[in-house]
């Protein structure tokens, strides 16, 4: 491709970059569909050619996922893919059209190729010089999401530890990325019944999130109650009943745009109550909680 072809198509993806970042994605389409043709009239066999051409229609099919319009972004995925032809010099790009397409998967609810090209885009992401551990630590937390969805509790746990490694490694235990990976893998262990397994995770979650936020954070408050649910089911009620009231003191604090999160909170620790017989007390939290809602009313 001739130095002014080149220059032209440059000026076009500045002009798409630019439209982008003053929010104007309608006009923005519209250039980059014109440095779609323009690399498209120009491809040969010429390596930086398919480069170009496979540059832009990712560059047009990010805008069309921006618009809502998966499957657009779903066909320029799919011949930018087919054009690098699994060029292992460019493995970060073929990593994140991976990435972009099983991001568009997900979003037309196609979950088992979603999960595909997660994993191929994970491949190449580990091919790169030097390696890109943070997006396959993403990749890896969405792959599970997706499996716990499908019931591949396995798969979904593996992936998790995956996640888990990289962000401790790479962002250290207090790190928001860090605690939330806790909190999932706390979640999926309590689901199948390893309790002694979800508290700790949910434990590291909670310490993370207080050193981060303190105590009146709806994240802080979503760790002392997933806290509280595995100690009732390690035999520490008191414990328990210690972090349900903790959660419902930082979610009083937080106000009402978290009043669902509080109901949810109270219904847990209510429902608790009433299985240790203590029903009293569960009265108490209902009253209390109604008062809450009523002052934010």
């Amino acid at each position: 491709m001739d130095s002014t072809k080149l220059t032209l198509l440059t000026i076009l993806r500045d002009r798409v970059a630019h439209l982008c970042a003053e929010g104007n994605i309608t006009e923005a389409l519209h250039a980059a569909t014109a440095a779609v043709l323009k690399a498209e009239q120009e491809l040969s066999s010429d390596l930086d050619s398919i480069e170009v051409f496979a540059l832009v229609l990712e560059v047009r099919g990010d805008l069309y996922r921006q618009l809502g319009d998966a499957e657009k972004a779903r066909d320029d995925y799919r011949q930018a893919i087919d054009q690098l032809n699994n060029r292992l010099d460019l493995a970060e790009q073929l990593g994140r059209l991976h990435a972009a397409l099983g991001a568009v998967h997900d979003d037309l609810e196609n979950f088992e190729r979603a999960i595909h090209h997660w994993e191929v885009a994970i491949s190449y992401f580990e091919k790169t010089q030097p390696p890109s551990p943070m997006m396959i630590a993403a990749l890896s937390n969405n792959i599970a999401y997706l499996k716990k969805s499908l019931g591949d509790l396995d798969g979904a746990e593996t992936s998790l530890l995956i996640a888990l490694e990289i962000f401790h490694r790479e962002l250290g235990p207090d790190d928001d990325e860090t605690a939330s990976v806790c909190n999932n893998l706390g979640a999926l262990y309590h689901q199948v019944g390893h309790y002694e397994q979800a508290r700790e995770m949910h434990l590291m979650a909670l310490e993370a999130r207080r050193k981060l936020y303190g105590e009146n954070h709806p994240d802080t408050a979503q760790s002392y109650n997933n806290l509280a649910l595995a100690l009732s089911e390690t035999g520490d009620p008191e414990l328990a009943k210690d972090h349900f009231e903790c959660a419902l003191d930082a979610l009083s604090h937080c106000g009402a745009e978290i009043q669902h999160e509080l109901v949810s909170v109270s219904e847990n620790y209510i429902q608790f109550l009433q299985q240790s017989e203590d029903h009293q007390s569960s009265k108490k939290v209902a009253d209390r909680v109604q008062q809450t809602l009523a002052q934010w009313a």
